[in-house]
């Protein structure tokens, strides 16, 4: 007995020296990134890195967010700020809609071809994204909106739905058939049953699908790069820009402020929302 309680104590501790060593291994480059953004360039350039600031400022914030320069203009961040929003908005909006419709005639309106369309979705999911962008900026050209923040959307749309619909197309399934007939016999239709009973019980999944596409379009670099236009670039493009400029003297603490705040959106969208989102990964049958 007393042996078996040993072994569970050496495991448990085991188990902590193993959490508290990767929670270590994750922060400590996250609080240098931190303590620099906070120090003047003076103390940066001493080389103290793991050293705590000694006189704290935002002034890199501040610069980072109004006048940093990002290849040959200097106006900060903040413009870059509101064309990510711009391009987030109606792309999680869009993409998330237009795949729960998508999951949800799948799962429950058999329409001839659905194998064949599962399978080009799950193609189109796992398809490299190099492969088809030369084809694409040829497609937007001819159509004349490259560069453009419609050109952006739409790209995102178009590489987001084969996910989207997969997701709500699993998760559909698990919503009882019957549910749906019992509609159906009452005289309701396809956008009525959609809209009153397939969305409401959806919340959670709706949640989860807006999580994961907002993340990934705020997070990208190459569709901004080649499809937003100079004049649409969002954060994490102007945010490379900034990082890799070689004239004048390198800010560093102008620069982990700006990655500071390129990631800051998605992080606190995380923290808000984080519980909702557990819910619906481990939704159950009726998901609600």
């Amino acid at each position: 007995m007393a042996a078996a309680t040993n072994q569970a104590r050496i495991g448990r501790i085991g188990l902590y020296a193993f959490l508290v060593t990767t929670c270590l291994f994750f922060s400590i480059p996250l609080l240098v990134v931190i303590s620099t953004s906070f120090k003047p360039l003076s103390e940066v350039r001493d080389f103290s890195v793991f050293q705590l600031p000694a006189q704290m400022t935002a002034a890199a914030w501040g610069k980072a967010w109004q006048s940093a320069c990002t290849g040959t203009e200097c106006a900060g961040l903040h413009i870059a700020f509101w064309n990510s929003v711009r391009i987030v908005i109606p792309s999680v909006i869009i993409s998330v809609l237009v795949g729960s419709l998508n999951g949800y005639a799948l799962s429950h309106w058999r329409v001839r071809g659905a194998d064949t369309l599962m399978l080009a979705l799950i193609l189109g999911a796992f398809i490299p994204y190099q492969v088809i962008i030369f084809p694409l900026v040829k497609i937007f050209s001819t159509v004349g909106i490259f560069g453009s923040v419609a050109c952006i959307i739409a790209v995102h749309v178009l590489f987001g739905l084969p996910v989207m619909t997969l997701l709500f197309r699993n998760f559909y399934v698990g919503i009882p058939n019957e549910l749906v007939k019992a509609a159906r016999v009452d005289g309701a239709g396809f956008w009525r049953i959609f809209l009153f009973i397939i969305l409401p019980l959806s919340v959670n999944m709706l949640i989860v699908a807006a999580i994961l596409q907002t993340t990934g379009i705020w997070n990208d670099y190459l569709f901004g790069l080649i499809f937003a236009g100079h004049n649409n670039t969002p954060m994490t493009v102007e945010l490379m820009e900034l990082a890799t400029t070689s004239t004048g003297v390198v800010e560093y603490n102008v620069s982990t402020a700006a990655a500071l705040l390129t990631a800051l959106p998605p992080l606190l969208l995380y923290f808000f929302s984080g519980r909702y989102f557990v819910r619906g990964i481990t939704a159950g049958a009726v998901k609600g």
